[in-house]
């Protein structure tokens, strides 16, 4: 692949994560105040996001066994929007159309008001598994503009630091492959992707460090190849404490995905409810980089690409989230978390597949 420099899709942002507590109702309602201020929701809008997230929040108080809600902005291009996901260890919803009914109850988890977050929500997703727990996604955009997914792609990702660390040593990033020229129709052009998913060894501030170094070199890495893009971090890594990293090309024009690692993160396509790993080598971006060994594997429609690093546990299967890889990337991406996210670690996942027609 050749030498041309490509823009940032996603990233990794600040997420604000609150623990199912008696004053979480409150606490979510004004982090979600902050964030609409923050990205200029008129007062309608920002009423929405606070009557929403006070809805899910209060729903985990009193019906989850345990769960977290994460707030955050998201961006794309020059519109941003306030983005919550609630998540919960069961008991799961029996019967999701009827508890998105407004003023419908549930003994399950987050089955109560529910439809009024539907209602409010410019976009929303929800999937839920008996006995073992339910994610919801909902985005509140400025005017209610919701932009199409760029380039074709639904991309999703989630980091959460260990605990008593403000600071989270996973980070992603999302870029195309170069230069796009819109489409007839003023979007962009379907083209290649590139997805990086970073581990910075150890955690808190210096493993901070080296993840943000490695999404700033990321994203002025010339190079379109795997390869090449991590000989660019590795250089860029020196004096850092170095990270493990996962590089993957997607190109959903030519059904493929071209990927190279370093280090201990999980990548994983997913098709037909199995799961193909894809294999990293053994060392340290930064400082021990191995003889690079990049290769091709099939990405047909319907896969979806998930990293994630070893703050999660590899064990999890996709039999175990039935309709899971149809929903959202980011609510792939939670479930996963919610699922597989048990260790004492900083935790990162991101999930990428072609947005819904």
């Amino acid at each position: 692949m050749g030498q041309v420099t490509g823009r940032i899709l996603a990233q990794a942002d600040d997420i604000a994560w609150l623990r199912v507590d008696v004053g979480l109702p409150m606490a979510a309602r004004r982090e979600a105040a902050r964030l609409a201020h923050r990205v200029g929701l008129d007062g309608t809008k920002g009423s929405a996001v606070e009557l929403a997230v006070t809805e899910a929040a209060t729903n985990l108080q009193k019906h989850a066994t345990d769960g977290s809600v994460a707030l955050r902005v998201v961006r794309a291009g020059h519109l941003a929007a306030v983005e919550f996901v609630a998540t919960d260890t069961g008991p799961g919803i029996a019967d999701v159309a009827r508890v998105m009914v407004d003023g419908a109850s549930s003994t399950g988890s987050l089955g109560l008001g529910l439809g009024s977050i539907v209602r409010l929500a410019d976009v929303f997703d929800i999937h839920t598994v008996r006995g073992r727990g339910t994610t919801v996604l909902a985005q509140f955009w400025a005017e209610g503009r919701v932009p199409s997914p760029p380039a074709g792609i639904d991309a999703g990702g989630l980091t959460r630091p260990i605990g008593g660390e403000e600071v989270c040593g996973d980070t992603w990033a999302i870029r195309t492959a170069g230069a796009e020229a819109p489409s007839e129709g003023g979007q962009d052009a379907v083209g290649p992707v590139i997805a990086m998913m970073c581990d910075g060894l150890g955690h808190g501030p210096q493993a901070a460090r080296a993840a943000n170094t490695a999404r700033e070199a990321f994203r002025d890495s010339p190079h379109t190849g795997p390869a090449g893009i991590l000989d660019d971090l590795h250089r860029a890594l020196r004096g850092t404490r170095g990270a493990a990293i996962a590089v993957a090309a997607v190109d959903l024009a030519a059904s493929r995905v071209d990927f190279c690692g370093v280090g201990n993160v999980s990548t994983v396509l997913v098709g037909d409810e199995r799961r193909t790993s894809l294999l990293s080598a053994p060392g340290i971006v930064g400082h021990h980089l191995p003889r690079l060994r990049p290769f091709t594997a099939p990405f047909p429609t319907g896969c979806v690409l998930v990293l994630h690093t070893d703050g999660l546990s590899d064990r999890w299967e996709p039999r175990a989230f039935p309709g899971l890889f149809a929903r959202r990337a980011t609510v792939v991406g939670a479930q996963i978390l919610r699922e597989a996210g048990g260790r004492r670690d900083d935790v990162g996942v991101l999930a990428l597949k072609a947005a819904r027609g």
